[in-house]
């Protein structure tokens, strides 16, 4: 059958059953349940059999109306999950167009998600929304683990054994025995907490082009605009000289790799390392130390100004 043939038929069989007044959309501000936005079994018709998330068009069907998402379409190798019939190229017409007519709450709508959007908006606001999942900060195995910060916090101190400090000024002392091995170079987080929020402090090796470098910046363990209320600075050096670095501190939202990548902190090479270690410079010796502070505006003048802890 030709694809033009395929589009013009509708689903006949998935809504039967349906009462006239469960397939509606309610206005924004006028719920009619406990979430407050369409009825379950209108969200059950558009729930995906296979990864059980909402169908989007186009949404499929096979020629008992059993429909399923075009995503689990190619992973069910065109096979109907349900009655295991040929899917081919069905498209549930008249459930796409229920679709078009709905509002319903965002995904993250347990974790404190107030928004309702339009069926088709949903989706762009999830990947935005600041109430969705923060994914594990921590760098080294790649973790998967997601959740909200203080889940984090646990998941940190309890499996990953991260160090946990309280204060926002820290001094830390890097050592590493062989520092040409940078492929091999441990690299370390420390989580710091302070004005009641928590801080990552990174530091690594990697190479830079050719050149093998040191780098120490900081992730603020919540959204961007909460990060911008706050300032860290870095300090290294040693035999008379130094480095200074101030900034931003970075969200988690940003990964790890993207803030690395930036070159958004405290970037030291390996022969100015060596030199800031001393001795005969075969073993790396860094002092880094640092502090936080909160910018403040002054009510009088409209400036930022900072807020040291004690």
């Amino acid at each position: 059958m030709e694809e033009t043939e395929m589009d013009s038929i509708e689903c006949v069989s998935l809504i039967d059953g349906v009462e006239d007044d469960e397939i509606q959309s309610y206005p924004s501000g006028k719920p009619n349940n406990s979430i407050g936005i369409v009825p379950t079994s209108v969200h059950e018709l558009l729930e995906c059999p296979v990864c059980t998330n909402s169908m989007y068009p186009p949404i499929h069907q096979c020629h008992n109306g059993h429909t399923l998402c075009s995503t689990c379409k190619t992973r069910v190798h065109n096979r109907c999950p349900t009655c295991r019939q040929e899917l081919g190229d069905i498209r549930c017409l008249a459930l796409e167009k229920v679709a078009e007519s709905l509002e319903l709450p965002c995904k993250y709508f347990s974790l404190g998600c107030p928004e309702i959007f339009p069926y088709y908006s949903k989706l762009k606001h999830e990947t935005l929304c600041n109430f969705r999942p923060y994914s594990c900060p921590y760098a080294g195995s790649e973790c998967s683990v997601t959740g909200d910060i203080p889940y984090l916090i646990t998941h940190l101190r309890d499996d990953h054994k991260v160090d946990m400090h309280t204060g926002c000024t820290f001094n830390h002392r890097y050592v590493k025995s062989n520092p040409r091995e940078v492929e091999n170079a441990t690299w370390m987080l420390t989580v710091f907490h302070c004005f009641g929020q928590y801080f990552c402090l990174h530091f690594e090796a990697f190479q830079l082009g050719m050149a093998p470098v040191y780098m120490a910046f900081l992730r603020f363990m919540g959204d961007e605009t909460d990060a911008r209320n706050y300032s860290y600075s870095l300090e290294v050096g040693g035999n008379g000289r130094k480095l200074i670095w101030e900034g931003t501190p970075r969200s988690i939202r940003d990964s790890h790799r993207k803030v690395r990548d930036s070159h958004d902190g405290l970037i030291i090479q390996r022969n100015m390392a060596l030199f800031f270690s001393g001795g005969d410079r075969k073993e790396l010796k860094l002092r880094v130390t640092g502090r936080i502070w909160k910018e403040q505006q002054n009510p009088d003048g409209g400036v930022c100004i900072p807020n040291l802890c004690s």
